[in-house]
């Protein structure tokens, strides 16, 4: 058996698969993020810890299996954070997460000191206050000392790997999600740490995302349930973990859509695509060896339905989105004027704002809650429909997606999706779980138990296919205008309203 664990932003979502991939279970631990004002966002390192300790021993318990049949551990996390450890790998304070925004000023230096363009070139993406490297010359600017009691500084689940074996390292896939990863050298940058004012040997030695980087350590197998020396394999970010769960291995797999608390268009490809000029995709390294993944990435997708489920529903169960979102069939939003920008944590794709802000236009009296729910799920689709219209621009080929994370379960958002983007949208058998699973087949192969990376074609297949109706896609396509052009009026008031 092979257990994964993926460290989201709400939650470790972890699962049980057999010798051939296939999930036996699957269990989900919540856990705390704490948004503040001034665009801080964080989370407690040891919280992940106690989820992963958790879901582990419920799936052993739940399954009736015994830890000496678990041959191998894999972790994918949320990545662009910065988890600061001593010299023990105690965490010193809380984790700075991906949504963080709080660093622009550092950022700001960067552009001027490094270059934009030279950075897209160098690194794959845009020097932006959401990655890790700004973040850190944040927390040293403003934290000095502890900042001086700093020994490695590390993403979220090389934090896990290490307490589980003593080993520190990182994966190319998340080395490339910090902003200071030289994507044509394969290593640490070290002409823009220089420039940042960070000596290269803050950060973890680069393993292969198959690498078997250690084992359960005593210290650590009594907590989270399984056997001294277990394998663990390194693992990959959630981004290009998720397209192993998707299927993306080659170019030839497609395109796929992440609906999860961020959301993002990505394919698989032989190396990185540039959006010169424009810049408003970038470029991850696969786990897949020799392979990258070319995305584009809006902040708040699925977070902004939980968001608004939250004001409507507080509390409530998961349930509450299938209610809010079924009242949401028989109503209109865009079409009859009525806009949502879904910017809530500033904007990644396309736009690479921090200030951005969401905001609704064109409320009436007449509206309800379903038909501003409506409109936030249009407005995520309609910024997926920007970042899909990029990827076109750049001779990327995309007439159908296959979607997987949480918000795939829903028939409705996924019609929509198919209508406002003009293009077939394919519901794959493993949503949910789909980045656990890309955890499992790093970790199969890692092991030895899998020869490569295809079998994960085999472990989901499409489910249910949602094709556009092409009367409301010309519609949708006039709404997608305006939708762009609400931004574009509003950005200067963002960028000036901003505390």
């Amino acid at each position: 058996m092979i257990i994964a664990h993926d460290l989201g932003t709400t939650g470790n979502k972890a699962s049980l698969h057999d010798s051939k991939g296939r999930i036996a279970h699957s269990v989900t631990v919540s856990y705390e993020t704490h948004y503040r004002s001034g665009g801080v966002v964080e989370q407690d390192p040891e919280d992940w810890w106690k989820a992963i300790c958790l879901a582990t021993q419920t799936l052993l318990i739940d399954t009736s299996t015994d830890p000496k049949e678990v041959f191998g551990v894999g972790i994918s996390g949320h990545m662009m954070g910065a988890v600061l450890l001593d010299k023990k790998m105690q965490p010193l304070r809380p984790a700075v997460i991906w949504a963080d925004t709080r660093s622009q000023q550092q950022c700001d230096q960067l552009i001027r000191d490094f270059g934009q363009t030279k950075a897209y070139e160098v690194l794959g993406h845009r020097i932006n206050s959401t990655y890790s490297l700004t973040k850190i010359m944040w927390l040293r600017d403003n934290e000095p000392e502890l900042f001086a009691k700093t020994w490695k500084i590390c993403n979220a689940k090389d934090f896990i790997v290490a307490r589980l074996t003593g080993v520190l390292g990182t994966d190319p896939s998340d080395a490339s999600s910090m902003n200071l990863y030289d994507q044509k050298e394969g290593k640490w940058s070290e002409e823009l740490l220089g420039i940042a004012g960070l000596k290269v040997d803050l950060f973890p030695e680069i393993f292969p995302s198959t690498h078997v980087v250690g084992h359960v350590r005593q210290s650590s197998a009594s907590a989270v349930g399984l056997e001294v020396g277990t394998p663990v394999v390194m693992g990959g970010g959630d981004g290009p973990i998720a397209a192993v769960g998707a299927g993306k291995i080659e170019p030839c797999d497609g395109a796929y859509v992440y609906l999860g608390s961020s959301s993002w268009i990505s394919i698989s490809s032989e190396s990185p695509l540039y959006d010169k000029g424009l810049m408003r995709t970038m470029n991850f390294n696969h786990v897949v060896p020799n392979r990258f993944v070319p995305t584009a990435t809006m902040q708040s997708g699925g977070g902004a339905l939980n968001w608004i489920s939250d004001i409507f529903e507080p509390g409530g169960s998961d349930e509450r989105f299938e209610r809010l979102i079924e009242d949401t069939k028989n109503v209109e939003a865009a079409t009859e004027g009525l806009f949502f920008l879904p910017h809530l944590l500033g904007e990644r794709s396309p736009y690479w704002n921090p200030n951005a802000r969401g905001a609704f236009l064109g409320l009436s009296r007449h509206h309800t809650r379903s038909h501003v729910t409506r409109a936030v799920l249009e407005g995520v689709a309609f910024n997926l429909y920007t970042c899909i219209n990029a990827f076109r621009g750049l001779g990327t080929d995309i007439n159908q997606v296959d979607a997987i994370g949480g918000g795939a379960s829903s028939d409705v958002w996924l019609q929509l999706m198919a209508d406002i983007w003009g293009c077939t949208v394919q519901r794959r058998s493993v949503v949910d779980e789909a980045n656990s699973l890309g955890a499992a087949v790093t970790t199969g192969v890692g092991i030895g138990l899998f020869p490569d990376f295809s079998i994960a074609r085999d472990l989901s297949s499409v489910m249910k296919i949602f094709e556009p109706n092409q009367k409301r896609t010309l519609a949708f396509s006039r709404a997608h205008e305006l939708f762009k052009e609400a931004y574009l009026q509003l950005e200067p008031w963002m960028n000036e309203s901003r505390p």
